[in-house]
This record gives C-alpha cells, sequence and structure tokens, in this order.
C-alpha cells in the first residue's frame, strides 16, 4: 500500500478534498494508495479533527518548541517516516522547509501553490494578481524543490480576476478549483508511479 502523508497547519480543506477523492474514488483499489496520516505544526488546526474523524492517524509537532528551522525539519522526517510514506503532500502547511528536508523527499513531495506559477511565488499571491492588473489568476500544483514554489508543474487552474475583485472574493474562487485539481493531480502521479 502507497502511504499518503498530509501536511497542515489550518482549516485542512485541501486534505479533505484529498480524503474525499480517496475514498469516493476508491485509491485503495484502484491506486494501492491510502492517507496514512495527516500532521500538522499547530495543534489548534482545525483539520486534524476531519483527520481523525475519517479514521486517519493525526500528530502535532510544533515548530516553536525547536530552537532551529533544522531541528524541527528533522524531526518532522522521522515522524512522517514512521508512516513509509510513497508521497508527502503539503496542504496549507504553513513552513518554508530546509533543502535537507526537500531532498529527503525529493521526488515525492508536492504541494499546491495559489497562483499561476511561476507568477507571483510566496505570500499575498491574489492580491498581487489584482494590483498587477492580471485578467486570471489560478493555483498551481507542483513538486516542490529547494527554490520557493518553483518544481515541475502538475496541473494548473485559471480562474477570472474580476473588475472589482478583492483579494478574498478572488482567494475563494481560486480555493474551490484547488479542491478539484489536487486531489486529481496526486491521484494522477500515484498512478504514475505504480
Amino acid at each position: 500500500m502507497k502511504n499518503i502523508v498530509i501536511l497542515i497547519s489550518g482549516s485542512g480543506s485541501n486534505m479533505a478534498a484529498i480524503v474525499r477523492a480517496a475514498e469516493h474514488d476508491r485509491w485503495a483499489d484502484r491506486l494501492n494508495a491510502r492517507v496514512a496520516a495527516v500532521l500538522s505544526n499547530r495543534a489548534d488546526a482545525q483539520g486534524l479533527r476531519f483527520a481523525k474523524d475519517h479514521g486517519i492517524a493525526t500528530g502535532v509537532l510544533d515548530h516553536k518548541a525547536f530552537a532551529t528551522r533544522e531541528a524541527f525539519d528533522a524531526a518532522l522526517a522521522a515522524e512522517i517516516d514512521r508512516f513509509s510514506p510513497a508521497l508527502v503532500v503539503l496542504a496549507g502547511f504553513m513552513r518554508i522547509l530546509t533543502p535537507a528536508f526537500v531532498a529527503h523527499y525529493a521526488g515525492r513531495l508536492l504541494n499546491i501553490h495559489p497562483s499561476l506559477l511561476p507568477a507571483f511565488p510566496g505570500l499575498n499571491t491574489h492580491q498581487r494578481a489584482i494590483d498587477a492588473g492580471c485578467q486570471f489568476a489560478g493555483a498551481t500544483v507542483h513538486q516542490v524543490t529547494a527554490e520557493l514554489d518553483h518544481g515541475d508543474i502538475l496541473a494548473q487552474a485559471v480562474v477570472p480576476v474580476l473588475a472589482h475583485d478583492t483579494a478574498p472574493a478572488l482567494a475563494a474562487r481560486v480555493l474551490s478549483q484547488e479542491h478539484l485539481i489536487y486531489p486529481r493531480a496526486v491521484a494522477q502521479f500515484l498512478a504514475a508511479t505504480a
């Protein structure tokens, strides 16, 4: 069985979309894959309850308890590796990962970013797209590399930027598309690595 470990920091809506797709599309039967664990750097991450309610192992590793980013990433990798992951999925995990962590999971670490990469890596993507006068925005699923918000693009979704858009309104439209493309991209990735 290919184990998937999902990392979250908050509501976990993309994680929930992946879990629902795995259940609905019978990934265990079709892809020999399952969401084995959901881990968070925040004990108050709302997505942990969803994972527990779906019978998925959960864990919390507070990054503030570690003196360095490297120490946290090493401890996080040790926790992830308990599940022998075929794939590690970042779903709103609000931490910049160290090169050593990324190298450890090279080729099996995915992220979703709320812009049409390579445009607008980093934060505040929706406001930046509006301020730049973009007619379109969107989301990108990509493999993670040591360079922030780079790596091979696996899927993208495009939404229009409306004339009087606000960043929250645009973010909501983009998020609805994230919930569609992320589970599909994960399933396609798993199928390709069979």
